[in-house]
């Protein structure tokens, strides 16, 4: 068996997520090309429509007719997305708009006091009890703040700035560790009054409607890594992966794969709406460990349980650390990571904020746990192409969340 050919993917679905929001605050129709398939993408378009945002989907592509959001008649259900539910809070809160955000069950145990403290302060007003969804924004004014969120997360930074839309005076966030820019990148091209300064980005208040746009979103770099890892895991596998977001906040997966030693060339580079976007070729070469940590994490943190499978077959210790925020995501990822490695006979140790793998190791087969989570699904899927014997999942339909089409690329690119 090798990976061999060349694969386009479904757009970003952190930048198809932003497309979605910030097109509803235009004052006309925006077409969106290329947007994710993912199910979490339809739960952010699927809110927007209650909050009487029109739009219709043909696809790929999505048409949004935006400057018609209203309070919605019934609670807005964000499915499993964190950044549906984080970011649209803030979207909402700055347009003045009063409704309810739920989940499920996943995604009801995931903080949102990172983003109600800081709104909070900036005049939003919530009903909530713990810390976690459901969660009752009521309309409220707004002023804008200077604000460092404790945490890297683009979320935060994303919902803060979607605010500071509708604030009063300037909104101010500051990252301590840089974290993806695509919000600050498109409210740019959009005619926002942002202003960016190293790790500070500032927000003014929109007098005006943002103008409509046309885009086509670049090819997910998060789903595009399980298919590179797969090429860079299968002796005498090559595979090009098209069109490939290249944003350097998102390339830290495939900065770590180069410094494992995986052969990896850029064939063409171009802008598009602001972003970089690239093609790439991955071939296999042998694979050493080596060290994540710091503000390594925050541009690696969807594809860390990706990496561990690549760590297994890397020749000595590979570590991460510093990656805490791992254990608050869908799943458990660090414990699901460690535990699932540990059936099929891989040498790893759990560490509170991350792991560390000694390899290389044979990997055999296991029923994986999957704790419904998109990614620990997907990993272990590209891991039981080089164990043994075929691995199980318990649930392989949560891959749809971020990528339906995942079987269907890998049965074409498997030779």
């Amino acid at each position: 068996m090798r990976i061999s050919g060349d694969l386009t993917f479904p757009g970003d679905k952190s930048i198809s997520h932003r497309a979605l929001m910030l097109a509803a605050l235009t004052n006309g129709e925006c077409i969106i090309d290329n947007l994710s398939t993912g199910v979490d993408v339809e739960s952010t378009r699927q809110c927007l429509m209650t909050c009487g945002v029109q739009s219709e989907k043909n696809g790929k592509q999505v048409v949004i007719t935006g400057n018609t959001l209203k309070n919605p008649a019934s609670d807005l259900d964000c499915g499993n997305s964190g950044t549906t539910a984080r970011l649209l809070t803030g979207l909402l809160a700055g347009q003045g708009i009063t409704t309810t955000l739920t989940g499920d069950k996943s995604l009801s145990q995931r903080p949102m006091e990172r983003i109600i403290q800081p709104l909070g302060l900036m005049g939003a007003s919530f009903e909530n009890e713990n810390g976690y969804l459901p969660l009752r924004l009521n309309s409220a004014p707004l002023t804008g703040i200077e604000y460092s969120p404790p945490v890297a997360s683009a979320q935060v930074k994303s919902a803060i700035l979607f605010a500071g839309l509708g604030a009063e005076g300037e909104t101010t966030v500051i990252e301590k560790t840089k974290t993806r820019d695509h919000t600050e990148r498109m409210l740019h091209v959009l005619g926002a009054d942002i202003r960016l300064d190293g790790n500070r980005s500032t927000i003014k208040k929109l007098e005006n409607p943002l103008k409509p746009f046309a885009m086509k979103v670049p090819s997910d770099p998060s789903t595009a890594a399980f298919f590179a890892a797969a090429a860079a895991l299968v002796p005498g596998s090559n595979l090009i992966l098209k069109g490939i977001l290249s944003n350097p906040t998102r390339t830290g997966f495939f900065s770590a794969l180069e410094k494992m030693g995986a052969g990896m060339e850029c064939l063409n580079q171009w802008k598009e709406n602001g972003e970089d976007v690239g093609d790439l070729r991955i071939f296999h070469q042998s694979l050493k460990g080596i060290n994540i940590s710091g503000n390594q994490i925050p541009v690696v943190i969807d594809e860390l349980p990706i990496l561990a499978i690549l760590a297994t077959q890397a020749e000595g210790v590979t570590m991460v650390q510093d990656a805490r925020e791992l254990r608050v995501k869908e799943s458990d990822r660090i414990s699901a990571i460690c535990v699932n490695l540990r059936r099929m006979g891989a040498n790893v140790e759990e560490l509170e904020d991350g792991f560390v793998i000694t390899g290389p190791t044979p990997l055999h087969s296991a029923q994986i746990t999957t704790h419904n989570d998109h990614r620990i699904a997907m990993a272990f899927t590209i891991a039981g192409l080089i164990s043994d014997e075929p691995i199980t999942l318990d649930n392989s339909d949560c891959i749809a969340i971020s990528c339906p089409e995942f079987d269907y690329l890998l049965k074409q690119v498997v030779r």
